[in-house]
């Protein structure tokens, strides 16, 4: 059984020797790792400031990875687990406690460079929520946005909720929403709309699929789509909307696995109604778009 604990400076020596041993055996790369080179003495300050991580099989240590803060966002560096233990879930569990960590540090997400020469890293960092922000070389900074949750008791509050949401978002901007029949779907859109302070009425777009609803002032039109008839991608592609998303904030009711194509960058949000009728729903945000942006404040009423 894998057990991760947090440390500090008193396990520098082990955490020396467990990014050795872990980034010995690989490739050779151009511009060469400096893992090699890490001692002691530059480990040891990054511990007491930021701490790090040490996964544990019954009791020896086999995998870890360092902390430091970038801006509002968690990094991870020197994530190491040693070769004879890469197939015990070891990285997964670590990436899972990161993540834990970054919420209680009250940070927005988490930050770390992959190289593009290692595919299977940049993978297994895909598979954790991770994306792609930027580039320098072959040096890949590739982030993940923690979610936000609210329970909403009433249709009321799924509307404020969604006004919250509608006063940040700008033209070209994709909220992909997610649920169950009745999980609030069409509501939440409408304190969408009202945020963006677009023309009415807001239902759903089941029989027409798509509406756009434009501005009554300066902002973005609203285009409201329901995906659920469409068969992928290519389908929402061809709809033949009255305005480009590109100047408009796009609502894709039913669109995992549908409207990710359409930008980069998004907000996924996946609601649930549970048995006392109060509804759930999850934010998380992808792409560079929201990585600047304080999420953590949506609805924090609602709480």
């Amino acid at each position: 059984m894998v057990e991760i604990i947090e440390i500090g400076p008193e396990r520098t020596a082990e955490v020396v020797a467990l990014i050795h041993e872990s980034f010995a055996g690989r490739p050779a790369l151009d511009p060469p790792a400096t893992a090699m080179a890490e001692t002691e003495e530059s480990v040891r300050p990054e511990l007491e400031e930021h701490g790090g991580l040490l996964a544990l099989i019954e009791g020896r240590p086999v995998g870890t990875l360092l902390f430091r803060r970038v801006g509002n966002l968690l990094g991870l560096r020197r994530v190491g687990v040693l070769p004879e233990v890469r197939h015990h879930g070891v990285a997964p569990q670590l990436a899972e406690k990161a993540a834990e960590v970054a919420e209680m540090r009250m940070c927005t997400g988490l930050v770390l460079e992959a190289r593009q020469e290692l595919p299977r890293t940049v993978r297994f960092w895909h598979r954790q929520g991770y994306f792609e922000v930027d580039a320098a070389g072959p040096r890949l900074q590739m982030v993940k946005m923690l979610p936000v949750t609210r329970k909403l008791a009433t249709a009321e509050e799924t509307r404020a909720m969604g006004a919250s949401i509608g006063a940040l978002l700008l033209p070209g901007d994709l909220v992909i929403l997610n649920g169950e029949l009745g999980a609030g779907k069409t509501t939440l859109t409408q304190g969408i709309a009202e945020g963006l302070n677009v023309r009415g009425p807001i239902t759903s777009p089941t029989f027409v699929i798509a509406r756009v609803h434009p501005s009554l002032g300066v902002g973005p039109s609203l285009v409201h789509v329901d995906a659920y008839r469409l068969g992928g991608a290519a389908e929402l592609d061809d709809l033949d909307l009255d305005t480009d998303i590109e100047s408009a904030v796009t609502v894709v009711e039913w669109g995992a696995d549908v409207a990710e194509s359409l930008a980069g960058s998004r907000l996924l949000i996946e609601m649930s109604r549970g048995a006392d009728d109060v509804r759930t729903l999850h934010l998380t945000p992808v792409g560079r778009r929201w990585i600047d942006l304080e999420l953590r404040g949506l609805g924090a009423a609602l709480a």
